[in-house]
């Protein structure tokens, strides 16, 4: 397996949130591939490439999981710290091997690295669904503003030249224009502590409304 490591990790492993249940082994942005499946599994066989994130169960019957929303479901258990649906403590991806219901198991493309797709099932979908939410998967041409060049804005500029639109990158760090637009193919840089380049920045980002 491979596995990603986010910020979230470090936090539980420290107990930063006063909820972490020990042992515990963190990781949710998990790659692998498939050795066992159970009898009722139709979508994946043995050996299949596959990719699991956040997610190890939700209720599966509230508004929210009827409508692919499980993260805003109440009854919502994790990767690691979680309670399974077998009662057990669920534990992630720094593990040997992993357990996952089948319902939360994505398929990874042959052509995408293993350990390059790890980071993807929780950066990448962290900036993936705001850009589905204001449809900027089919209409190409926005022009879209990515503040901060750390783990998910350099995911977030290539998510969105990818995707055929205009990238503005707006960091409080100079030194990061160069790898913006050089290395990821952003096209305009801001510092946000200079008003002059914000002030034309109004220009270059289209702002979306509910």
């Amino acid at each position: 397996m491979y596995c990603g490591i986010c910020h979230t990790d470090l936090h539980h492993v420290k107990d930063d949130w006063g909820i972490t249940m020990y042992p515990i082994v963190p990781g949710h942005e998990i790659t692998g591939v498939i050795t066992k499946v159970g009898s009722n599994v139709k979508n994946f066989k043995l050996g299949d490439r596959v990719g699991v994130g956040c997610l190890a169960a939700s209720c599966l019957e509230c508004e929210f999981c009827k409508n692919s929303q499980e993260n805003y479901c109440d009854q919502i258990q994790f990767t690691y710290n979680g309670i399974f649906w077998d009662g057990t403590i669920t534990y992630g991806g720094y593990s040997e091997m992993l357990v996952a219901d089948h319902r939360y198991v994505v398929h990874v493309p042959d052509n995408l690295p293993m350990d390059a797709a790890a980071p993807l099932l929780c950066a990448g979908i962290t900036v993936f669904s705001p850009m589905k939410d204001c449809q900027l998967l089919e209409s190409p041409g926005k022009k879209v503003g990515i503040v901060g060049l750390g783990g998910l804005g350099h995911v977030a500029v290539k998510m969105a030249k990818a995707f055929g639109h205009q990238v503005t990158v707006i960091s409080t760090s100079p030194s990061k224009e160069n790898e913006a637009k050089q290395r990821l193919g952003a096209d305009y840089f801001l510092v946000s502590t200079d008003a002059k380049q914000m002030q034309v920045g109004n220009s270059l980002i289209c702002f979306f409304e509910e």
